[in-house]
């Protein structure tokens, strides 16, 4: 007998451009963004809404790299960060990955540094822009 793991029910027609259906019929394609189902997206959002440390979120981005193909990268912006929004949170472009999905990330690691500042101060001084003059 074998089983296979749910995978993410497609989008209503018109409202998503995540080529879900194009990559499934692709022989050899990455799958593995499809097994991020509804209830597996709301328990990663609550996951990264409720991030401890700069190190909790670098582990949550090698897991999701890892476990569903998703590049995060967070970097200060080009410009004065002063507030959240200056940090600047890119996904990678992903096949199969939902619109929503794509902008729910960004915006919970956002919440959860205006949760914990000290996560966005680790960053920027990961980035030397707080080091000691």
């Amino acid at each position: 007998m074998t089983t296979t793991a749910p995978i993410r029910s497609p989008c209503p027609p018109g409202a998503c451009d995540c080529g879900r259906d194009p990559l499934l019929e692709t022989p050899g394609a990455d799958l593995r963004i499809l097994f991020l189902t509804r209830n597996e997206e709301k328990r990663l959002i609550e996951r990264l809404e409720n991030l401890q440390s700069l190190s909790d979120l670098e582990h949550l981005q090698r897991r999701m790299l890892e476990q569903l193909g998703i590049r995060v990268d967070i970097a200060p912006g080009f410009n004065e960060v002063r507030t959240m929004r200056g940090i600047g949170i890119q996904i990678g472009e992903l096949p199969g990955l939902c619109r929503k999905t794509r902008a729910n990330i960004p915006a919970a690691i956002r919440r959860a540094m205006e949760k914990r500042p000290e996560i966005a101060y680790e960053l920027l001084n990961a980035n030397d822009l707080l080091r000691d003059a």
